[in-house]
Protein backbone atom coordinates (compact mmCIF):
# COMPACT_ATOMS: atom_id res chain seq x y z
CA UNK A 1 0.00 0.00 0.00
CA UNK A 2 1.13 3.77 -0.68
CA UNK A 3 -0.10 6.73 0.29
CA UNK A 4 -0.44 10.04 -1.15
CA UNK A 5 -1.39 13.63 -0.42
CA UNK A 6 -2.41 16.74 -2.11
CA UNK A 7 -3.10 20.46 -1.63
CA UNK A 8 -4.02 23.34 -4.04
CA UNK A 9 -5.25 26.48 -3.55
CA UNK A 10 -7.08 29.04 -6.20
CA UNK A 11 -8.27 32.75 -6.08
CA UNK A 12 -12.12 33.68 -5.98
CA UNK A 13 -12.90 35.87 -8.93
CA UNK A 14 -16.43 37.42 -10.31
CA UNK A 15 -17.24 36.02 -13.39
CA UNK A 16 -16.01 32.62 -13.53
CA UNK A 17 -17.63 29.78 -12.87
CA UNK A 18 -17.43 27.64 -9.48
CA UNK A 19 -16.60 23.75 -10.50
CA UNK A 20 -16.10 21.74 -7.03
CA UNK A 21 -15.70 17.68 -7.79
CA UNK A 22 -16.88 18.28 -11.30
CA UNK A 23 -19.74 19.60 -9.61
CA UNK A 24 -21.16 23.02 -11.05
CA UNK A 25 -21.56 25.09 -7.41
CA UNK A 26 -24.29 28.00 -7.82
CA UNK A 27 -22.84 30.51 -6.59
CA UNK A 28 -21.41 34.86 -7.58
CA UNK A 29 -17.59 33.62 -8.03
CA UNK A 30 -15.82 31.06 -9.38
CA UNK A 31 -11.87 29.84 -8.81
CA UNK A 32 -9.24 31.63 -11.27
CA UNK A 33 -6.83 29.07 -12.80
CA UNK A 34 -5.72 27.63 -16.52
CA UNK A 35 -8.19 24.53 -16.42
CA UNK A 36 -11.69 24.80 -14.62
CA UNK A 37 -9.53 25.71 -11.35
CA UNK A 38 -11.79 23.08 -10.06
CA UNK A 39 -9.32 23.01 -6.36
CA UNK A 40 -10.42 19.99 -5.31
CA UNK A 41 -9.70 17.60 -7.88
CA UNK A 42 -6.22 19.15 -8.34
CA UNK A 43 -5.74 18.03 -4.99
CA UNK A 44 -6.68 14.50 -5.21
CA UNK A 45 -4.77 14.03 -8.32
CA UNK A 46 -1.60 15.61 -6.99
CA UNK A 47 -2.49 12.78 -3.83
CA UNK A 48 -2.98 10.13 -6.52
CA UNK A 49 0.52 10.95 -8.72
CA UNK A 50 2.31 11.30 -5.67
CA UNK A 51 1.33 7.91 -4.09
CA UNK A 52 3.05 6.08 -7.06
CA UNK A 53 5.75 8.82 -7.46
CA UNK A 54 4.89 10.26 -10.34
CA UNK A 55 5.18 13.85 -9.08
CA UNK A 56 2.32 16.33 -9.82
CA UNK A 57 -0.13 17.61 -11.96
CA UNK A 58 2.10 20.08 -12.70
CA UNK A 59 4.41 17.90 -14.93
CA UNK A 60 1.77 16.02 -15.94
CA UNK A 61 -0.62 18.60 -17.14
CA UNK A 62 1.68 22.24 -17.60
CA UNK A 63 -0.56 25.33 -16.75
CA UNK A 64 1.30 26.90 -19.85
CA UNK A 65 0.46 24.61 -21.94
CA UNK A 66 -2.82 25.65 -24.38
CA UNK A 67 -4.43 22.21 -24.82
CA UNK A 68 -5.04 22.26 -21.08
CA UNK A 69 -7.21 25.67 -21.24
CA UNK A 70 -10.40 25.51 -19.47
CA UNK A 71 -10.21 21.62 -19.58
CA UNK A 72 -12.28 20.16 -17.25
CA UNK A 73 -10.55 18.64 -14.03
CA UNK A 74 -12.27 15.36 -14.33
CA UNK A 75 -11.03 14.30 -17.43
CA UNK A 76 -7.73 15.04 -16.48
CA UNK A 77 -8.45 12.98 -13.16
CA UNK A 78 -9.11 9.97 -15.62
CA UNK A 79 -5.94 10.57 -16.86
CA UNK A 80 -4.21 10.16 -14.21
CA UNK A 81 -6.71 7.18 -13.13
CA UNK A 82 -5.38 5.68 -16.09
CA UNK A 83 -1.91 6.18 -15.47
CA UNK A 84 -2.59 4.67 -11.53
CA UNK A 85 -4.02 1.52 -13.85
CA UNK A 86 -0.55 1.14 -16.21
CA UNK A 87 1.20 1.21 -13.23
CA UNK A 88 -0.68 -1.80 -11.48
CA UNK A 89 -2.38 0.46 -8.73
CA UNK A 90 -5.63 0.74 -7.60
CA UNK A 91 -7.39 3.25 -5.37
CA UNK A 92 -7.91 1.67 -2.04
CA UNK A 93 -9.46 5.55 -0.27
CA UNK A 94 -9.09 8.73 -0.34
CA UNK A 95 -10.31 11.36 1.84
CA UNK A 96 -10.74 15.04 1.10
CA UNK A 97 -11.63 18.62 2.52
CA UNK A 98 -12.39 21.61 1.02
CA UNK A 99 -11.88 24.79 2.80
CA UNK A 100 -14.37 27.66 1.82
CA UNK A 101 -15.73 30.31 4.06
CA UNK A 102 -18.29 30.40 1.27
CA UNK A 103 -20.88 29.05 -0.15
CA UNK A 104 -21.84 26.19 1.86
CA UNK A 105 -21.04 22.82 0.34
CA UNK A 106 -23.53 20.16 2.28
CA UNK A 107 -26.35 19.61 -0.43
CA UNK A 108 -23.05 19.20 -3.37
CA UNK A 109 -20.98 16.50 -1.56
CA UNK A 110 -22.80 13.54 -2.52
CA UNK A 111 -22.65 14.24 -6.10
CA UNK A 112 -19.42 15.51 -5.77
CA UNK A 113 -18.53 11.71 -4.16
CA UNK A 114 -20.22 10.14 -6.73
CA UNK A 115 -18.44 12.09 -9.70
CA UNK A 116 -14.78 10.96 -8.37
CA UNK A 117 -15.48 7.53 -7.81
CA UNK A 118 -16.79 6.97 -11.17
CA UNK A 119 -13.91 8.06 -12.37
CA UNK A 120 -11.70 6.55 -10.41
CA UNK A 121 -13.68 2.81 -10.95
CA UNK A 122 -14.00 3.05 -7.29
CA UNK A 123 -16.58 2.09 -5.17
CA UNK A 124 -18.55 5.20 -3.66
CA UNK A 125 -17.62 4.16 -0.19
CA UNK A 126 -13.66 4.61 -0.51
CA UNK A 127 -14.31 8.25 -1.49
CA UNK A 128 -15.19 10.99 1.28
CA UNK A 129 -15.33 14.61 0.99
CA UNK A 130 -15.96 17.30 3.56
CA UNK A 131 -15.94 20.83 3.53
CA UNK A 132 -14.94 23.44 5.84
CA UNK A 133 -14.00 27.27 7.02
CA UNK A 134 -11.58 29.22 8.42
CA UNK A 135 -13.98 30.51 10.85
CA UNK A 136 -13.38 34.03 9.36
CA UNK A 137 -9.22 33.78 9.35
CA UNK A 138 -7.07 34.12 6.34
CA UNK A 139 -7.30 34.45 3.07
CA UNK A 140 -10.43 31.23 2.90
CA UNK A 141 -11.73 33.39 5.32
CA UNK A 142 -11.51 36.76 3.97
CA UNK A 143 -13.53 34.95 0.74
CA UNK A 144 -10.31 35.55 -1.37
CA UNK A 145 -9.68 31.64 -2.39
CA UNK A 146 -10.80 28.43 -1.58
CA UNK A 147 -8.21 25.27 -0.67
CA UNK A 148 -8.48 21.91 -0.50
CA UNK A 149 -6.37 19.33 0.88
CA UNK A 150 -7.03 15.25 0.22
CA UNK A 151 -4.98 12.44 1.57
CA UNK A 152 -5.09 9.01 -0.61
CA UNK A 153 -3.72 5.22 -0.16
CA UNK A 154 -3.66 3.01 -2.97
CA UNK A 155 -2.04 -0.55 -3.45
CA UNK A 156 -1.52 -3.11 -5.79
CA UNK A 157 -3.92 -3.96 -8.46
Amino acid sequence: MRVGIGYDVHKLVEGESLILGGVKIDYSHGLEGHSDADVLLHAIKDALLGAVGEGDIGRHFPDNDPQYKGISSLKLLAEVSKLLFNKGFELNNLDGVIIAQKPKLASYIKEIEENIAQVLNADLDKVNIKATTTERLGFVGREEGIAAEAIVSVKER
